[in-house]
């Protein structure tokens, strides 16, 4: 959309913006207001301080909310439902007792923050560590050493997927937002979330385990039901099969377009259009849904699907109404010149783009603790920036996604609802909270940030 505010005074268009900022900050920290009546009122007062005539202001609102959620909704919809049916079936248990027997129980935290990783892939954060932590906590127990052995490493790998990985909602809108390629995302995102894991929440896992000894939960060890009771669960390979599949076919999608642009391919456009759709990732996403009705049919009966399905949908409409208020936001920062005002100044100063669009990320994060608003108010202020500076391939925009989304990473705190259920699931005192579980958090973002900058520079 171009600017249709009346504003056109660079510096009280960035006083006004800074000046939402905050506003937007304080109703969510201090008047504690849900984010997305907080981005809501926001979006309001700011087309209205900048100029945007009133008869256009719920349009300017309505078309950020919309194509934010054009891009965002179907994914997050879909993954959703795919990882309810995956944690009821007992995917999760399958895949680490897999992973346990394969790697050894010495290795045990290796072999389940593997196998977080693969589960991370459909399911967000908060149900990938809560369906897996009675699993974590039996083996700490088995291993009789400090249950932040296991944990740390389970819980960092659900967090990066969460954060650098479609089609979880941050990434896929800061992608919408900044037009990056969700395939290619899906790839650099992938490489660089695996050595992001393995140094910031593996390596240091094993380090926090050892220096700090946490006891087993009494929630956990007052649980009543046995470790080895029989469960029906699915096979392996199902399991496997499930996970892999969209990743095939979204990766399928994007090497047969890099071959296309390569001109190794022949010119009829319409046969690999046709192709390449099996490869967007609403329809890979949708076939494996499909995929795994059919896997799992012994398992589940169709109204069973429906009611997976009903459940894993209602906790996502807080997400995607958030994702959705935060592009709002961002189509308002658009239309008033905001962005360009700010892509201006930081043209001036000759700051990298990728570098501030990092710092930026970790201010609001540590200020107001969502990583979803962050992730995507930061990509809202940066999409004018991305747009007007020449020369930034393709690579150079996802890599700035992942320098976003790593600094919505860090310094998870007392306003990050994934600190307190960290805390509260261990049993964990608030100091060692942030001795162990902000440091990792930080770890993780910063190792995100530095190896997109370094794929930036190389490509």
């Amino acid at each position: 959309m171009n600017t249709i505010a009346t504003q056109s005074d660079p510096i009280m268009l960035l006083s006004t913006g800074f000046a939402m900022i905050m506003l937007l900050m304080v109703l969510i920290i201090a008047v504690r207001i849900h984010a997305l009546i907080a981005l809501i009122i926001v979006s309001l007062v700011t087309a209205l301080l900048t100029g945007i005539a009133p008869a256009n202001v719920l349009d300017v609102m309505l078309e950020g909310f919309g194509s934010t959620l054009a891009a965002v909704a179907l994914l997050v919809g879909l993954g959703g439902m795919l990882g309810k049916i995956l944690e009821v079936s007992g995917g999760a248990d399958v895949l680490a007792q897999r992973m346990i027997a394969f790697c050894g129980l010495r290795r045990a935290p290796l072999a389940l923050g593997i196998t977080s990783l693969l589960f991370g892939f459909p399911i967000f954060f908060d149900a990938g560590l809560i369906v897996m932590m009675p699993i974590l906590l039996s083996v700490a127990r088995r291993l009789k050493q400090s249950t932040l052995l296991t944990v740390l490493p389970a819980a960092g790998a659900f967090a990066v997927m969460h954060a650098f990985v479609p089609p979880h909602p941050g990434p896929v809108a800061a992608a919408d937002l900044l037009g990056a390629d969700i395939g290619l995302l899906l790839l650099i995102g992938g490489a660089i979330a695996l050595p992001t894991w393995f140094i910031g929440s593996y390596l240091y896992g094993m380090y926090a385990g050892k220096q700090w000894f946490l006891s087993l939960p009494a929630w956990f060890t007052d649980d009543k039901r046995s470790d080895d009771e029989d469960h029906a669960t699915p096979a392996f390979s199902t399991v496997l099969a499930v996970l892999v599949l969209p990743f095939g076919l979204i990766c399928f999608d994007t090497v047969v377009n890099t071959l296309q642009v390569a001109g190794l391919l022949g010119s009829e456009s319409d046969t690999w259009a046709m192709v390449r759709i099996i490869g967007k990732t609403p329809v890979a996403l949708l076939l494996t849904l499909l995929l795994a009705f059919v896997l799992l049919r012994s398992q589940f009966s169709r109204k069973d699907y429906e009611t997976l399905c009903n459940d894993a949908l209602g906790p996502l409409c807080a997400v995607i109404l958030v994702t959705g208020a935060g592009g709002m936001f961002g189509g308002v920062l658009r239309a008033a010149g905001i962005g360009d005002a700010f892509a201006q100044m930081l043209m001036d100063t000759g700051l990298p783009v990728i570098v501030a669009a990092f710092v930026m990320s970790v201010c609001l994060r540590i200020a107001q603790g969502s990583a979803t608003v962050a992730l995507t108010t930061t990509a809202a202020l940066m999409a004018p920036v991305v747009s007007s500076v020449s020369g930034l391939s393709p690579v150079d925009i996802c890599c700035i996604v992942i320098a976003i989304a790593g600094g919505a990473t860090v310094l998870s705190h007392f306003n990050d609802s994934g600190f307190w259920l960290v805390s509260r699931l261990l049993e964990m005192d608030e100091k060692t909270t942030l001795k162990t579980w902000t440091v990792m958090e930080t770890l993780l973002g910063s190792t995100a940030f530095v190896l997109a900058l370094a794929v930036s520079l190389v490509f």
